[in-house]
């Protein structure tokens, strides 16, 4: 019996569409890099990104301390207008550039729940960023 080789293809589909996304966004082979790298290794985290790509919607499945990725979304929209100084989301803003930071917080939250738990529920100030 020779060796066979069996590749999934929908990992390198997903793979391709992750690095397209966020070589639209703006973000460095690093940056991208580093994300991927905690995202395959968190199979919770995978699906997520997974059906994110291929809906551009979130599923919410996964959930750190009672915080969905739509929660870690909501709050980067939050930031961003805050920095930008403006009440409302304007058409400038990159909802997937978005998206991608909230991928990255919930990563980072499971590491360290409570640094983020704390960003996440004192007030948002322009000091507290």
């Amino acid at each position: 019996m020779s060796g066979n080789i069996i590749i999934a293809t929908s990992k390198i589909k997903t793979c391709e569409r992750f690095y397209a996304l966020c070589d639209n966004c703006g973000y460095d082979r690093i940056w991208s890099d580093a994300l991927w790298a905690d995202v395959i290794n968190d199979d919770e985290i995978y699906a997520e990104l997974e059906y994110y790509l291929a809906t551009h919607t979130l599923k919410d499945s996964a959930d750190v301390c009672g915080y969905s990725l739509t929660d870690l979304y909501v709050f980067q929209m939050d930031k961003y207008n805050l920095i930008r100084e403006i009440g409302k989301n304007t058409a400038e803003c990159n909802k997937e550039r978005m998206v991608l930071n909230a991928f990255r917080m919930i990563i980072d939250m499971k590491a360290d729940p409570e640094t983020y738990l704390r960003r996440l529920e004192e007030g948002r100030g322009e000091d507290k960023l």
